[in-house]
């Protein structure tokens, strides 16, 4: 763990560390494998949420109700959200490599908008089927969006001091764990948008806070800070010594901290009756806000995954990589496929097509459904097959937008 210290201050604070305006930024096929597969992996959980027995009655990670096979579908989803926000923040920086401080701005605020609308006016409908719009759920492009924005004044700063701000929001921000304020007035709602997640009605209107602000803009940030990295300057070897040696520190001080229960995470873990569930216990993490252990065990693992796939790719993961050079078309036409799978099986097993229209993202809140869903099995089955059924369109968008993108300024914007 120590011995990764030395080589974070060398590869990060040093003379390069800022945009190379003159530098072609070489394409890094390495982070289209790691968002690719961690974009495989959430078509899992939202397989899951739709169509498993389970998603009507409890949580997945409950360790009292659970299985083995149903946790680990579960927490293996876990990686996707902290990847998707790193490496959204490292493509910042290597989108404004080559551009002056005020178009990267510019870029940033306008596409923060534009997935915060995103979020509540396509990805609402695409979860909902609900064209009433009585409830939004913010969840993970809204909070991309959001720190998109106040990545857009951050990237002003100094990187030093953005480097440092991240790590210290990352670390730092279980502290406010213990703060809560009651109720559901304008105070209460604004704290949830930064850290606490909660639910609120507004008249006939309703919202879900899933992704809480603070932590993620300090995961993009250090993203953004550690774009540098993966500039065609920077030697590939040194990348991928200090990616190795960052992600297996990230890991030992998870090990470490989760041990002891010494911070980092707010309910311990606990010795089960059974060794198997006790290490469950040590592997349940917030994701909730994510907590500093959460951020640890899914980014450690995932620098290590960077420090060895940057290689040429093969027949396998050149396909998989497709999925990670589209991620946003990929977002948009994977839930209305999946809902609209759900709908089918809805109505092939008694239930009213009706009852697929939500007022909730948690389908356990609609009583229509009660008694729906299917064991793990037909879950990875609809999930292999979602997957294989989106690759043709993410193919050719992707021919599209290799072929067109720096003649059509709104495809950087999907």
């Amino acid at each position: 763990m120590a011995a990764s210290f030395p080589t974070l201050k060398t590869a990060l604070y040093q003379d390069s560390f800022v945009p190379l305006a003159g530098v072609k930024a070489a394409r890094i096929e390495s982070i289209d494998l790691l968002r690719g597969a961690v974009m495989i992996l959430m078509v899992l959980d939202h397989v899951r949420e739709f169509f498993h027995e389970t998603a009507f009655t409890y949580d997945p990670l409950d360790l009292q109700h659970t299985s083995v096979a149903l946790f680990f579908t579960r927490w293996i989803t876990h990686f996707c959200a902290p990847v998707f926000v790193f490496l959204a923040g490292v493509s910042a920086y290597l989108y404004g490599a080559r551009r002056s401080t005020r178009e990267l701005s510019h870029f940033l605020f306008t596409r923060g908008l534009w997935l915060v609308f995103v979020e509540m006016a396509v990805i609402t409908l695409e979860r909902t089927f609900n064209i009433h719009y009585d409830f939004i759920s913010l969840q993970v492009i809204w909070v991309i969006g959001i720190s998109m924005i106040l990545l857009s004044a951050v990237v002003y700063l100094n990187m030093r001091v953005i480097l440092v701000s991240g790590l210290l929001v990352i670390a730092g921000h279980n502290l406010l764990d213990d703060i809560h304020i009651p109720g559901h007035g304008a105070c209460a709602f604004l704290w949830s948008l930064l850290h606490e997640p909660g639910y609120f009605s507004f008249g006939s209107l309703s919202f879900r806070v899933i992704y809480p602000v603070l932590p993620w803009v300090g995961v993009m940030a250090t993203g953004y800070a550690f774009g540098h990295l993966f500039t065609a300057a920077y030697d590939v070897d040194r990348r991928k010594k200090f990616l190795l040696q960052a992600g297996t520190g990230m890991i030992g001080l998870f090990l470490l901290l989760r041990f002891f229960n010494l911070y980092g995470q707010a309910a311990p873990w606990v010795s089960q009756a059974d060794a198997t569930f006790s290490v469950l216990s040590f592997m349940t993490v917030t994701k909730y806000p994510p907590s500093l252990l959460y951020l640890l065990i899914t980014l450690g693992p995932a620098f290590v995954f960077l420090s060895i796939a940057e290689r040429p790719l093969n027949g396998w993961s050149a396909r998989v990589s497709v999925y990670g050079r589209v991620p946003m078309f990929y977002y948009l036409i994977h839930l209305p496929l999946i809902h609209f799978l759900a709908v089918i099986a809805a109505v092939s097993t008694g239930f009213p097509a009706s009852s697929m229209i939500l007022k909730s993202t948690r389908i356990n809140e609609v009583p229509a459904l009660n008694g729906f869903g299917f064991d793990l099995l037909v879950v990875y089955v609809v999930w292999a097959a979602v997957v294989l059924m989106l690759y043709p369109a993410c193919k050719w968008y992707d021919t599209y937008k290799s072929r067109y993108g720096s003649r059509k300024w709104w495809l950087s914007y999907i």
